[in-house]
C-alpha cells in the first residue's frame, strides 16, 4: 500500500487554526455568513422604515442613528460580547443573535410609532 503524497494536516477534518473566519467567535464559516446575512436584512429594513418618516431632519437623525449603531457593533463576536455583558453578571449563549433580536424589537417599535403617526 503506497503512502499518501498528500500532507497529514490535509488529512484530518479539523479546521486549520491559520483559517481567521472561524477564530474567536465559536461560530463555522457557514454560521458566520447567515449570521452576517440576518444582521445585513435587518439593517435593510430598518432604512426601508426609515423612508417613511415625515420628517426629513427625523428621518437624517434615525439613519445616522441605525448607521452609528451598526458600525459600532459591527466587529462584534460572540466572545467579545460576551466579555461586554459579563460585566453586568449575565451570561449569554449566543450575544450576537440577542442584538439581532434587540435590534429587530427596535425595527417593531419604530413601526408602530410611524401607524401611529399616520392615524
Amino acid at each position: 500500500m503506497a503512502a499518501s503524497r498528500l500532507p497529514p494536516a490535509a488529512l484530518t477534518l479539523r479546521q486549520s487554526s491559520a483559517e481567521p473566519s472561524a477564530q474567536g467567535c465559536g461560530l463555522t464559516p457557514v454560521s458566520q455568513f447567515l449570521r452576517r446575512q440576518q444582521v445585513l436584512q435587518l439593517y435593510r429594513r430598518i432604512l426601508r422604515a426609515i423612508r417613511d418618516v415625515p420628517s426629513e431632519a427625523d428621518r437624517r437623525h434615525l439613519q445616522e442613528w441605525a448607521r452609528e449603531e451598526f458600525q459600532r457593533n459591527k466587529d462584534a463576536t460572540e466572545e467579545h460580547t460576551h466579555l461586554q455583558f459579563r460585566r453586568f453578571n449575565v451570561v449569554f449563549q449566543d450575544a450576537i443573535r440577542m442584538m439581532i433580536t434587540q435590534g429587530h424589537m427596535q425595527l417593531q417599535e419604530l413601526q408602530r410609532a410611524l401607524k401611529l403617526a399616520k392615524s
